[in-house]
C-alpha cells in the first residue's frame, strides 16, 4: 500500500515538531525547507493538523507552531486513516463507484480488506514517540 503525499507530509511535519523542545515553535518556512517541500503544500498539512488539535498555532511576532500533544498520544495508524480517509485500495471498496462484474462473488477484495486491516493494526501500535526513538541520530540531520 501506497501511502499519499498528504499523509507523508503530514508525517514529516508531526517528526520535525516531535523533535523540537515543548518551548520551541517551528514554521511552515523552516520546515518547508527542511524538507524542500512547497509552502503550499504544507500550509494545508498545517492548517488540517490543527484543526485537528495535534498542532497548536501561534500568531504574531514570536509566532510559529508546535505539538498540541505530547508525542505519546498521537497515534500513526490514527493519522493514517485520518489523512487517507476513505482508504479505498480498489474500486469495490466503494460501493458507489464499483463497477466491478466480479464483486459480488469475488474473493480478492476480502483478502485486500484484510490486509488492510493488518497493515492498519501495525500502524496503531506505534505513536509519533516511536518515531522518535533516535532523537541523537535525527538530530545530526537537522543541523
Amino acid at each position: 500500500m501506497q501511502l499519499t503525499t498528504y499523509t507523508d507530509y503530514t508525517l514529516r511535519v508531526l517528526i520535525f515538531l516531535g523533535m523540537q523542545t515543548s518551548s520551541e515553535k517551528s514554521n511552515i518556512k523552516e520546515i518547508s525547507s527542511f524538507y524542500n517541500i512547497s509552502n503550499n503544500h504544507l500550509s494545508k498539512v498545517v492548517y488540517e493538523l490543527g484543526k485537528l488539535g495535534l498542532i497548536e498555532t501561534v500568531r504574531g511576532r514570536n509566532g510559529g507552531i508546535r505539538l498540541a500533544k505530547e508525542p505519546a498520544q498521537i497515534n500513526i495508524g490514527s493519522i493514517v486513516r485520518l489523512t487517507e480517509s476513505p482508504i479505498n485500495m480498489v474500486e469495490c471498496f466503494d460501493e458507489t463507484r464499483n463497477t466491478c462484474r466480479i464483486s459480488p462473488a469475488c474473493k480478492l477484495k476480502h483478502v485486500l480488506n484484510e490486509a488492510l486491516n493488518s497493515y492498519l493494526k501495525v500502524l496503531d501500535g506505534y505513536t509519533l514517540e516511536d518515531l522518535l526513538q533516535n532523537q541523537d541520530e535525527l538530530k545530526t540531520l537537522f543541523l
